[in-house]
């Protein structure tokens, strides 16, 4: 319940802070929604915007999200091992130090986020911590490590913002052409929507082609921070264990692991047979 209503939330002060600039920045340019300049603009402010404001705030959704505790000064062996491995990691990296926080759950996983890569987060799951042995999870957080020091979450981003954009403009496109002459409005929403609809998957695809790439890239980088044999010994740790990912939205792509789906063009991770192939090739 409180992650659905951080999501709407969320997205309604996002629509709200959005609707404000546009109202600013359409008179300002001298521009209306009529014309395809105007157009573009809106889609453009609704598009990138929405995205790099949940970027902005993803580090402060993701805490509240999964409850996660923020490790400042440590109260056991596990948080005081998590924080001196993090920081080693993050200055072989040359980053920033992260927050480092654990969060409550069964499943074996992890994750980082933030706009900046000297201020992100790497959270851990507790059963990350209870079922993985030390060298597994030093290769797991190497892995997040490697996401931030990539600029993993700029990117990914970037390219969502990019492609919604153009999934906004070109749904109302068509919807213009086919609903000319009509004054249905009913018509012409009914018709954005179900464009919308065909563009976001065609769109979805690219995004997720992006994200498996940059999943073999964090492997490469766990294994280089903490050695191959460890990153595939993680991978082959989270092949046994079969439950499936309890994150949720932009938290899925940057975890250890994803979920699954029915195709493999709409996963946001690759299988983890071919990541485990990929390093012993290397």
């Amino acid at each position: 319940m409180k992650r659905v209503f951080l999501f709407v939330a969320t997205n309604l002060a996002i629509l709200i802070v959005l609707g404000i600039v546009l109202s600013i920045l359409m008179p300002a340019l001298g521009l209306d929604q009529s014309s395809y300049t105007g157009l573009l603009v809106m889609c453009a402010v609704f598009g990138m915007g929405g995205s790099f404001i949940s970027l902005l705030m993803s580090k402060f959704i993701a805490k509240r999200s999964v409850n996660a505790h923020v490790i400042e000064q440590p109260r056991n062996r596990d948080e005081s091992w998590l924080l001196e491995t993090v920081q080693r990691q993050a200055q072989q990296a040359g980053i920033g130090m992260p927050e480092v926080a654990i969060y409550d759950s069964p499943e074996i996983n992890a994750f980082a986020t933030g706009a900046n890569r000297n201020n992100a987060l790497v959270a851990v799951s507790s059963g990350l911590l209870r079922n993985m042995t030390a060298d597994e999870a030093e290769a797991v957080l190497g892995h997040e490590i490697s996401h931030v020091a990539n600029g993993d979450m700029v990117t990914l981003t970037l390219i969502q913002g990019v492609l919604n954009t153009f999934v906004y403009f070109f749904a109302r496109v068509v919807a213009n052409l086919m609903n000319r002459g009509s004054n249905s409005a009913m018509g012409y929403f009914m018709t954005v929507m179900a464009f919308q609809a065909i563009f976001g998957v065609l769109a979805s695809i690219i995004v997720m082609w992006f994200s498996r790439y940059r999943e073999f890239r964090a492997d490469a980088g766990g294994a280089d921070l903490a050695g191959r044999q460890k990153m595939i010994a993680a991978l082959e740790r989270l092949r046994s264990n079969q439950m499936e990912s309890q994150l949720n939205g932009q938290l899925v792509a940057f975890g250890i692991r994803g979920k699954h789906a029915f195709a493999e063009l709409f996963m946001s991770h690759p299988p983890l047979e071919k990541r485990i192939a990929a390093l012993q090739g290397r």
